[in-house]
């Protein structure tokens, strides 16, 4: 058995992980990093990048699809076809080209990365399992948890054969003749649509009243509708019961249901990775099933801290991103804490949702401004004018307390409605700010301008 010593370890190199290390490295903090499998964790090998390269190649395959019939744009194509398996081939090179690229930060931030099993002794030293079989002993000052979270399971449908979680379905090299989605989140629904859009039949099961049900009815209305065109079926207020002989067993009210299915995905949630390494000796405070930190990711044991999925919703890459690099800086001695005023979440479905800030449920006697898409020059020539923008804010001083957005194309505006609720802006700054035309983004001004009572294209 050999020993390491070290500043920081980090045991997990998903996106928190990842992050935190380069930081620390770059700081001159001496820094370990332990992965099990790859860095880039979930998102960057079977989930965030995966699942979006996916959803581009069925956007194009289904938009090629639609050429080969009647078209308002007189485009005359042959039907297509597609190979999945090259489809996949063509998303695992993003894959190996992204994970190489971190690999390579880490290890320009001279962070010394060690592949294997991490057990945790106690607050100060973890061993690690090598692939060979060999074991070492790394002996730290700081210790940072950022082992994130897995695909959730149910009872009634355990994982294996035809049952897949997020990562398998992903993995797919043939589209399915029939698929069920077991969970009408954003994973189910931004896979279970590129699933029709390949030529899938798709049936969506969600337990509760509606789809995407941490949105409200005027944000998921677009895309129920959208799911209605793809000859998706969508079951709510429905519970599965078991699959067996080809068919998933389903109560909606009533009423029980079998359902044909070659393949089903079951995505009801994620769970934090907390078991099965040794964490449970530190007896760390936990907040229900997550790890309880402070605004400066430190758990209830000096020197031990926390970042990412297993500390709680949202459950985001870039929530872990930004954790990893303040966790980073404080170990550094760097007077920094959690101070972030939103935190921006983007459903890649189609059309797609970005929610940033508060909705208005959520800000009693706030006023609200929506526009329209279809007022929209640029997104009537992209041909898909469904879908608003939406600021919820203060009546009395224009303080912007939330924006959102459904519609095609609309993930790239996070960043904007972020950057506006992080600064502070009133309405007053969003209709001042003068946008590009032709541009999607001309519909921000409009709604701030709607707000101020001074709408010029509604």
């Amino acid at each position: 058995m050999t020993e390491k010593t070290c500043k920081v370890l980090i045991i997990g190199g998903g996106p928190g992980g990842y992050v935190a290390a380069i930081r620390a490295g770059q700081l001159g903090l001496d820094t370990v990093l332990v992965e099990e499998a790859a860095v880039g964790g979930t998102c960057l090998n079977v989930g965030c990048i995966p699942s979006k390269a996916l959803i581009h190649a069925a956007e194009v395959f289904a938009e090629t699809r639609a050429l080969a019939g009647e078209n308002p744009f007189g485009i005359r194509a042959a039907a297509p076809e597609i190979d999945l398996a090259r489809t996949v081939a063509w998303k695992n090179g993003i894959v190996s080209r992204l994970t190489g690229g971190v690999a390579a930060l880490l290890r320009k931030a001279r962070v010394r990365v060690v592949q294997g099993r991490a057990r945790v002794v106690d607050g100060k030293t973890v061993e690690v399992a090598g692939m060979d079989g060999a074991v070492e002993t790394i002996r730290c000052e700081n210790l940072v948890i950022a082992t994130g979270s897995r695909a959730q399971a149910i009872p009634t449908l355990p994982f294996g054969g035809d049952i897949l979680s997020s990562t398998e379905v992903l993995a797919l090299e043939t589209v399915p003749k029939r698929l069920c989605v077991v969970g009408g989140g954003y994973i189910g629904l931004e896979i279970g649509t590129a699933m029709a859009k390949l030529g899938a039949e798709v049936t969506i099961v969600e337990a509760a009243p509606r789809l995407l049900p941490l949105y409200d009815n005027d944000l998921t209305k677009p895309v129920a509708k959208r799911l209605a065109a793809l000859n998706v079926r969508v079951l709510t207020d429905a519970r599965a019961l078991g699959y067996a002989g080809g068919q998933l067993e389903v109560q909606v009210g009533e009423t029980r249901e079998f359902i044909a299915a070659d393949k089903v995905l079951v995505t009801v949630g994620r769970a934090p990775n907390l078991d099965g390494f040794g964490l449970e000796t530190l007896g760390l405070d936990r907040n229900a099933r997550y790890l309880a930190i402070d605004g400066q990711c430190r758990t209830s044991m000096r020197g031990v801290y926390a970042i990412g999925d297993v500390t709680g919703e949202p459950m985001l890459a870039h929530r872990a991103m930004a954790q990893g690099d303040l966790v980073a800086r404080v170990i550094a001695g760097e007077p920094v804490a959690w101070d972030k005023r939103a935190m921006p979440a983007v459903c890649f479905t189609d059309p797609e949702i970005v929610s940033v800030g508060l909705l208005p449920a959520q800000a009693d006697g706030a006023g609200v401004a929506v526009f329209p898409f279809v007022g929209n020059g640029r997104a009537m020539t992209r041909d898909r004018d469904d879908g608003f923008v939406r600021i919820v804010f203060v009546r009395d001083t224009g303080l912007v307390l939330g924006i959102q957005a459904v519609g095609a194309g609309v993930s790239e505006m996070a960043g904007q409605f972020a950057l506006a609720i992080e600064m502070a802006a009133t309405l007053t700054d969003i209709a001042a700010t003068i946008q590009a035309h032709p541009t999607q983004s001309e519909a921000v001004q409009e709604a701030a301008l709607k707000g101020l009572g001074k709408a010029l294209h509604i």
